[in-house]
């Protein structure tokens, strides 16, 4: 069975399109699963682990009100950081991830396991926000595998 990182590599290789990555809270885990599939390099530029607000906002360009704002962890941040890394790496599209992995960080407004997903296109940028339960690494994977999935979602109806 073909993997979702060998299908998105086929879809990105055919139309000449490049991908880049912004993750704080899979800290390069999608990036590891794009890159472990062989000729990646053909599509895949890089990524940006932005684990502190600090590289989010000199990297990735999000905005210091909005991290006050809004936190880390949430809709607006993850889009700024997809567009961001879109920008910085100079990609067609770009998956960034920001959440609460655990087993601590999380509160009432955000418990462990939230993580926002976004994705930027050419055409704009869509977010997602998921509640996994599971535990850090479960969550971690979690997110990783369904960023990918967002993104393969996208690529099949373009």
């Amino acid at each position: 069975m073909e993997s979702v990182s060998l299908k998105i590599q086929n879809i990105l290789v055919e139309a000449g399109k490049t991908l880049s990555t912004a993750e704080s809270c899979t800290g390069g885990l999608i990036a590891h699963k794009i890159t472990s599939v062989a000729g990646s390099s053909a599509y895949f530029k890089g990524s940006v682990v932005s684990y502190c607000n600090e590289i989010k906002m000199k990297l990735l360009g999000v905005s210091a009100s909005d991290l006050d704002k809004f936190t880390a962890v949430s809709r607006q941040v993850a889009e700024q950081m997809a567009a961001g890394a879109r920008i910085a790496l100079c990609t067609d599209y770009a998956l960034a991830t920001t959440g609460v992995a655990g087993p601590s960080g999380g509160s009432d407004d955000i418990p462990v396991g939230t993580v926002w997903i976004a994705l930027a296109t050419p055409s704009g940028v869509q977010s997602r926000c998921c509640h996994f339960k599971s535990d850090r690494s479960g969550n971690i994977e979690s997110a990783a595998n369904t960023a990918l999935e967002m993104l393969l979602n996208h690529l099949l109806r373009v």
